[in-house]
């Protein structure tokens, strides 16, 4: 395989799986944005080497993959990307309350403004995705009723 066919496998490869996981009508509007534009190459460099090479690598599944992500980008305050992640979480099979645990324990990492932002962020996404978040029932003991 010559040079030019291994960046092809490798961007056949990221495509697909950036294609699973954020789904087809965002990848198609993220690379149709940018053809012809300045920002084709980067969109050729993120699909080939971040969905392509590390995505696809074995060691940990997309779940987790998905959770280390969440995490990440509320330490770096990317609050577009965290929106695109908390859906790829829901596709990955994390639940709602998984993605909530997340962003908490990020919180405690990356500072109360970084949470709070983030876990508007979240809210949103997991409103229009989910709906409102079940009513849960009052515990016991201790509170008033």
């Amino acid at each position: 395989m010559n040079h030019d066919d291994a960046h092809q496998a490798l961007y056949d490869a990221g495509l697909a799986v950036r294609t699973e996981v954020v789904g087809a009508d965002y990848v198609a509007e993220s690379l149709a944005r940018n053809a012809d534009s300045d920002g084709e190459s980067l969109q050729q460099f993120v699909t080939e080497s971040v969905w392509g090479s590390v995505w696809t690598r074995p060691g940990l599944d997309r779940r987790n993959r998905s959770l280390m992500t969440l995490g990440m980008l509320v330490a770096l305050n990317h609050h577009t990307e965290l929106a695109v992640h908390v859906r790829a979480g829901l596709v990955n099979g994390l639940t709602r309350d998984e993605i909530v645990e997340a962003i908490i324990h990020a919180t405690a990492y990356c500072g109360v403004p970084a949470g709070i932002a983030a876990m508007r962020v979240a809210q949103d996404v997991l409103l229009r995705e989910l709906g409102p978040r079940p009513a849960r029932a009052k515990e016991k003991g201790g509170q008033d009723e």
